[in-house]
């Protein structure tokens, strides 16, 4: 049997269920296990406390599978945490709002480093550690198996996170038929194209949902400024919601081509859409300078900070662009803004926005906090999980 040791005071974590084992708190390890394999942990004391799988290459040794002592998880053992992942979203399916949304989400649902994505049918799966890839085949079959209307499983492996647990990128079919160019899927009385093959994380930014309908409430009538577009996800929910214009800024020109076709899916009702094609902080400086104002900006940037050594770096960028986005609302005017870096925390996000908010010389109400969506679930013994937090303020 594999096995790994930990360090006396180092077991707490594992033994409150908490997934991670940092290198640090590895004291010995017997059996040889290579990449992926599944070891047994046990205390310092000797107590067995789960199995989990084996990466040396990582900061984080050890991704607990299972805290059942006396169940070694095997093939049928994986299958079944599929399947039950899967279960848990029954009520999409039911509801039919939606046709694109989270199946498996890693550790939150007892899978380390594996992320499954639906999209009208098309799976789309990132394996993002040793132990995900390890067990690669067992759970792209699993997928077949318990997702309806499944027509093909589609690799995105390409995370920087791979990296870090010595695994190459990589890309491509795994299961079933090709999916095709684009994947029409719908959110509500709109819908998006989707480019599972390239697009950002799995295609779309489905943990968005909740914030997309929370924006489009404060959309009617509005002159709105998307910024950080990319495909137009937040705009095209203001467009729904009756706005009376939309600007539409990001860096990269297949995002806003692919923003413009989505636009074209939606009937407008008299929405004047404009597409930018721009750095965001330096546009949003330019709209400062030009005086030019909107009732609702919404800031939805990529992760600014990877990990904690990043973070003050991050806040700064954070600061700036809420600063500069304060600047430009109406008196009464909403601000939507987001992060999605895991490494700052909400309370630490709220005080971004507060000394932006000073600087700015504006006064703000928060209306709404969002997170994301309820099929991006975070394990009450793994707070990492939640990553993305969100504040709509109204300027007063």
């Amino acid at each position: 049997m594999k096995k790994v040791t930990l360090n006396n005071r180092r077991d707490y974590t594992v033994a409150h269920r908490h997934p991670w084992v940092f290198s640090g708190a590895v004291h010995s390890v017997e059996g040889n296990p290579a990449p992926g394999d599944t070891v047994c942990v046990e205390s310092a004391g000797g107590e067995r406390l789960g199995w989990g799988s084996w990466s040396p290459a990582s900061q984080i040794r050890v991704r607990m599978l299972s805290f059942e002592p006396e169940r070694e998880p095997d093939a049928e053992f994986v299958d079944g945490l599929v399947g039950a992942s899967v279960a848990r979203r029954a009520a999409f399916w039911v509801d039919g709002a939606t046709n694109a949304f989270r199946l498996v989400n890693a550790e939150s649902d007892g899978l380390p480093g594996v992320v499954a994505d639906y999209y009208a049918g098309v799976v789309v799966v990132q394996l993002a550690t040793a132990g995900a890839e390890h067990w690669k085949d067992t759970i792209v079959s699993a997928l077949r198996k318990y997702v309806p209307n499944c027509s093909c499983v589609y690799n995105r492996s390409d995370v920087d996170s791979r990296a870090r647990e010595g695994l190459e990128p990589v890309t491509g079919l795994l299961a079933g038929e090709e999916p095709p160019e684009l994947v029409e899927i719908r959110e509500g009385n709109v819908a998006y194209l989707v480019d599972v093959r390239k697009g950002h994380k799995t295609g779309f930014y489905l943990d968005q949902r909740p914030a997309r309908a929370a924006v489009a409430a404060y959309a009617p009538s509005a002159d709105v400024l998307n910024c950080f577009s990319y495909t137009g996800g937040f705009g095209l929910a203001a467009c729904a919601g009756g706005a009376a214009s939309v600007t539409h800024v990001d860096a990269s020109t297949d995002a806003l081509a692919l923003a413009r076709r989505n636009t074209d899916l939606l009937h407008l009702c008299g929405t004047k859409c404009e597409f930018t094609e721009a750095d965001v902080f330096k546009q949003l400086r330019l709209y400062r300078d030009q005086g030019r104002t909107f009732d609702l900006v919404v800031l939805d940037p990529p992760k600014f900070a990877d990990t904690k050594a990043s973070l003050m770096r991050a806040a700064r960028g954070y600061k700036d662009i809420n600063l500069l986005a304060m600047k430009l609302l109406r008196p009464g005017g909403v601000l939507a803004t987001f992060s999605c870096s895991g490494a700052v925390t909400p309370d630490l996000f709220d005080k971004i926005c507060a000394e932006a908010a000073f600087d700015a010389k504006r006064d703000f109400q928060i209306l709404e906090r969002t997170r994301q969506g309820p099929d991006h679930p975070v394990a009450l013994t793994f707070p990492e999980g939640l990553y993305l937090k969100g504040l709509i303020l109204r300027r007063v």
